[in-house]
């Protein structure tokens, strides 16, 4: 299939595929739109089951931190890069250095990131071979807990406008699906906040952590969407509503971590239909990118106290979104799009 003719090519300025033979190498960067500045976003490494999900993925993660930079008022346009392969068995040094001398070769026009499957690591791996690079240890390091900090926010404001309550999240029952970096430390922040939690993931030792800090209930992942409770919380791969599960979600919110949580864009609509607050993904997992914004990387130092103000306005924008969308009669993924496309498109 022509990348022009993707269902998921959205007007992206370059889709770059890269591969070296002698360390394995096959990644795909994906640069959807640069008008506020040089696209940045994560780097991610999965066994992908073929060539053209892999670009699927990369296409709609790319796009998908474009309107987030937007939303989240950075300087930033959206990229994304993916590698196909396990991280656990085929990931080496030299992989990352083959990944580096990619990304340099684009010239700046993209700026690379830790995500799934890659690490800070594998960020200081690569900024031996090229200058665009972010999330070294020298520069901000693990983004993991600013972007579950977000997420928090995002729960609060979801919370206090879908259920009426701003006395805080005492009895609230979330469910979150996958116990990753994020996940985790959003179950510690929600268990501090008094909520009680049901968590699935395919590391049982993650579950059992969970269960014994948290005291959270283990779920089976094939059944985690569908259980009765205040919120959900996808935290794993996107995807997670689609058509299949979309009918047995019970919960009031959806509000998580996963980048491109609706399988397509109508799912937005369903939701709304059947009196479900869909808090944007790309709003509410904003609060890792805002992080690296704040780093030497962009001539800025790393004020602890504006990064956390700057995540937390993430609830007010949150709130407004939810106030449109009512007001419009309209998805909130849809309000979201329209305002973050106000910004990028009249730069």
């Amino acid at each position: 299939m022509s990348v022009f003719t993707h269902p998921s090519y959205d007007g992206h300025e370059r889709v770059v595929f890269g591969h070296d033979a002698e360390t394995g190498l096959r990644a795909i960067i994906a640069i959807h739109n640069t008008a506020l500045g040089p696209a940045v976003g994560g780097c991610r490494m999965w066994p992908y089951e073929s060539d053209d999900a892999a670009l699927e993925d990369a296409l709609r993660l790319a796009r998908g931190m474009t309107y987030k930079s937007a939303l989240a008022g950075l300087p930033f346009g959206g990229g994304k890069s993916v590698i196909i392969g396990d991280s656990r068995t085929q990931k080496t040094p030299e992989l990352m250095h083959a990944m580096g001398r990619l990304v340099d070769e684009v010239g700046g026009r993209y700026l690379v990131a830790e995500d799934v499957g890659t690490t800070v690591a594998d960020m200081d791996i690569i900024a031996t071979e090229t200058k665009y690079v972010t999330g070294t240890s020298k520069s901000g390091g693990n983004p993991s807990p600013y972007t579950a900090r977000g997420v928090f926010q995002g729960i609060r404001a979801a919370v206090e406008y879908k259920l009426r309550r701003n006395d805080g999240l005492d009895g609230i029952d979330v469910a979150i699906q996958g116990l990753g970096s994020v996940g985790y430390d959003l179950a510690r922040r929600l268990h501090e906040a008094g909520a009680r939690l049901h968590v699935a993931d395919l590391n049982t030792e993650a579950l059992n952590r969970a269960a014994d800090e948290f005291g959270a209930t283990r779920v089976d992942t094939h059944d985690i969407h569908a259980i009765d409770v205040d919120i959900f919380a996808p935290c794993a791969l996107g995807g997670a509503i689609n058509d299949r599960t979309i009918g047995d979600i019970h919960a009031q919110i959806i509000a998580g971590s996963a980048n491109n949580q609706l399988a397509e864009r109508r799912h937005g609509a369903e939701l709304a239909a059947r009196g479900i607050l869909y808090a944007p993904d790309y709003v509410t997992n904003a609060g890792g990118i805002i992080e690296l914004a704040y780093s030497p990387d962009f001539g800025r130092r790393h004020d602890e106290q504006a990064i956390r103000k700057h995540i937390d306005g993430l609830y007010d924008t949150l709130l407004e979104i939810f106030a449109r969308a009512d007001k419009a009669n309209a998805a909130t993924n849809e309000i979201a799009n329209q305002m973050a496309e106000e910004r990028f498109m009249a730069a």
